[in-house]
């Protein structure tokens, strides 16, 4: 049986926790915003523990720089990891370089315990000005925007960061034996986009996404944090069920889920594993567990 926590933090936000007590943070969204629609689940006090930091690229809310602040100054001694070309970013605002690395799409690294895989995530930086084209930010073996294929507890999460669905992502993600999608649901359209307000895959493409990945369990993420930039889950359960697909698991802001797979974890290519989990164990920091 291979099992981890996973709580999600809002937006795309999420905290890994390994059996043995090893922590990996993605894209966590947790200072003060003056557009956010609920307040942070969780202080910056409550995760210095935390081995590893993930951030998939620059926007505010995957690059959280003032909660990373918080987060050394309470003690955390996590490795953050951004993309290559952001790197520059993140320590300009105000993170020691002992502590921040680069990551590039290649092979599988090891960081912390955990080993991760990053891939090219097409989307774009936004803003004034933006012209409304989606790309890698760069060539894809340096892209400036990223997913990652994490292990886990000997599960294996695509987080998919921001982006939209492209020729071969499906595949690149099944090629790594991922047990469990993290994917944004809250699309795009004219109106956010000559906003200066960059989109993502929209639930129906999202679920046709985890079909095609062949994963065991869609999470949706990136939705319900800002006024007009909301995704639906009703509209995302009700495309798992005509086209079929994973289970779904929709999250609650600030609740941990235990994950658990039977059988032994894929590689690159393998089979597809047999069985699947989730159980859940209340707010945050919860010791309780329930069917």
């Amino acid at each position: 049986m291979r099992f981890l926590w996973l709580t999600w933090l809002g937006q795309a936000g999420f905290l890994l926790e390994e059996p043995g007590g090893r922590k990996l943070l993605v894209d966590p969204f947790l200072s003060d915003h003056p557009g956010r629609l609920y307040p942070p689940p969780v202080e910056a006090a409550r995760l210095a523990g935390v081995d590893v930091v993930l951030a998939t690229h620059e926007h505010d809310d995957h690059l959280d720089l003032p909660f990373l602040r918080a987060l050394l100054e309470a003690g955390g001694r996590p490795r953050v990891l951004v993309p290559e070309p952001v790197r520059p970013l993140a320590l300009a605002g105000g993170l020691p370089a002992e502590r921040v690395e680069g990551v590039a799409p290649g092979a599988w690294r090891e960081v912390g315990g955990f080993r991760l895989r990053a891939l090219p995530a097409l989307h774009g930086v936004g803003g004034p000005g933006w012209s409304g084209a989606y790309d890698f930010g760069g060539p894809p073996e340096r892209a400036r925007f990223l997913g990652y294929v994490v292990e886990a507890g000997g599960v294996r999460l695509f987080h998919a960061g921001d982006g939209l669905v492209y020729p071969g992502l499906a595949e690149a993600v099944a090629g790594l034996g991922a047990d469990v999608a993290l994917l944004p649901v809250n699309g795009r359209d004219a109106y956010r986009e000559a906003a200066g307000i960059v989109g993502n895959m929209d639930e129906r493409e999202a679920a046709r996404l985890a079909l095609e990945a062949g994963v065991r369990l869609l999470v949706p993420m990136h939705y319900e944090a800002f006024r007009g930039n909301e995704g639906d889950v009703g509209r995302l359960a009700r495309a798992v069920a005509v086209q079929g697909g994973p289970a779904l698991l929709l999250p609650v802001r600030g609740e941990r889920t235990l994950l658990a797979f039977d059988g032994e974890a894929a590689g690159e290519g393998g089979e597809r594993r047999a069985a699947e989990a989730a159980t859940r164990s209340g707010a945050f920091g919860a010791q309780r567990s329930h069917a």
